[in-house]
């Protein structure tokens, strides 16, 4: 049995976003709070964090289960690394596992350096780095992951197959193969940004193409910005085993 809890489902801004009266942003709907996105995935008795973005303790605080095994990261994009900083609460006695790409890796040593100073301040994060690479293994305990090369406009970035799930948020691209790979896969989440066409997210027209392709048993949207519109609205629009995820969802599925 696997299980994804969305801690985020929003874009980069988050829903509400800053300074916007839109309906949206003014709805008391709590489908319609998104904070920036993440999720945990437990399986085969580890808990794995996917990202870790600038609403990380807020989303820990509230979350159903708060231990966690290591960080597996998308892309170096600030919304997705951005809460790191608070991984401090889970180094107590130990380095913190990171897997990523060497990209990734390289930024985060630019970006947090007195963590990896030679006498680092008492209290930093205390982080392991591992570096990963597009469709190539890698295991935590005894779950296989298979990062899943994906492009961002122009960036290479990665989704994640552990199990029956496939994890992709900040798509614009993927290889038409690479997606041959998913075909009927148990549950698909896989990002769309709005109604309208966007520069280096998917939007809900292509999120459905891709889907179409994938033919998945289930999906779910996220990385969702206000654009999307309300949830409920939304909703009613998607097609038979299509779904708008939102925070705090926790969704099982057998192996």
């Amino acid at each position: 049995m696997l299980e994804i809890e969305f801690l985020g489902t929003g874009t980069s801004t988050g829903v509400p976003q800053l300074l916007c009266g839109c309906d949206v942003c003014r709805s008391q709907d709590a489908h319609d709070k998104r904070l920036r996105c993440s999720a945990i995935v437990r399986y085969c008795g580890k808990n794995i964090l996917i990202d870790c973005g600038p609403d990380f303790r807020s989303q820990m605080l509230r979350a159903s289960d708060k231990s966690l095994d290591a960080l597996i990261i998308t892309h170096i994009h600030y919304d997705h690394v951005g809460g790191i900083d608070d991984l401090r609460a889970y180094c107590a006695g130990r380095e913190f596992p990171v897997y990523a790409q060497a990209d990734v890796i390289d930024g985060l040593r630019q970006r947090l350096p007195y963590c990896f100073a030679e006498h680092p301040y008492p209290g930093v994060p205390r982080l392991s780095f591992s570096e990963i690479k597009a469709n190539v293994p890698f295991s935590i305990g005894d779950v296989e992951i298979t990062p899943i090369p994906v492009m961002h406009y122009k960036l290479p970035i990665l989704g994640f197959r552990i199990g029956p799930l496939a994890y992709i948020t900040d798509a614009k691209t993927i290889d038409t193969e690479q997606l041959g790979t998913l075909k009927g896969i148990p549950l698909l989440v896989i990002n769309s940004l709005r109604i309208e066409p966007h520069m280096s997210h998917y939007c809900l027209r292509e999120t459905l193409d891709v889907i179409d392709q994938i033919k998945p048993q289930r999906a779910l949207l996220t990385h969702m910005s206000h654009e999307m519109g309300l949830h409920a609205q939304v909703n009613r629009m998607l097609p038979p085993g299509v779904e708008l995820a939102h925070d705090t969802l926790t969704v099982s599925i057998e192996d």
